[in-house]
């Protein structure tokens, strides 16, 4: 990671990145998100991310259907998640989409990007666990480029309300 960060920098504005997978509580992180956008007058940068497996080639061309059936999954749930934040904020977050290692593609992401001022996820406050993104996360946030916010998954809008 060699990309300084210029968020706060003139002609630049702070962005926070989401993604936007399929947990039940990536709401909250969009909601957070498009809160501390109002408040830091920034943006916010929505990823969804499409993980690939080896594809062998004689299944090239289901390979190649089921791809372009996972992009219209990603672009409906950035739909969703767009549609949410413009209904939080008034805002229209900028969508990424991308394929491969979730780790790798948001470092990708955050690097392409110097205004990336800080990463939001949300975690599931079940007994399943935090949820796979931030299990993940847990090996790699000593040494993410940006700060990450967690958002607890049971906060309700009036309590993200209020931190945020």
């Amino acid at each position: 990671m060699s990309t300084q960060r210029r968020s706060y920098q003139a002609g630049h504005k702070p962005k926070c990145l989401v993604i936007v997978d399929d947990t039940a509580e990536w709401d909250r992180a969009v909601y957070y998100a498009s809160r501390w956008a109002i408040r830091a007058g920034g943006g916010v940068v929505m990823l969804r991310i499409i993980e690939t497996e080896d594809q062998n080639q004689q299944w090239l061309g289901v390979a190649e259907v089921m791809r372009a059936e996972a992009h219209d999954e990603a672009n409906a749930a950035l739909d969703r998640a767009a549609g949410r934040a413009n209904g939080i904020a008034a805002i229209t977050p900028e969508r990424v989409i991308r394929e491969g290692d979730a780790i790798e593609q948001m470092l990708d992401v955050i690097d392409k990007d110097a205004d990336i001022a800080k990463l939001v996820l949300a975690a599931n406050p079940g007994p399943e666990g935090p949820g796979p993104l931030i299990t993940i996360m847990a090996n790699t946030v000593g040494s993410f480029p940006i700060p990450v916010t967690i958002v607890p998954g049971d906060l309700s809008d009036a309590d993200i309300d209020a931190l945020s």
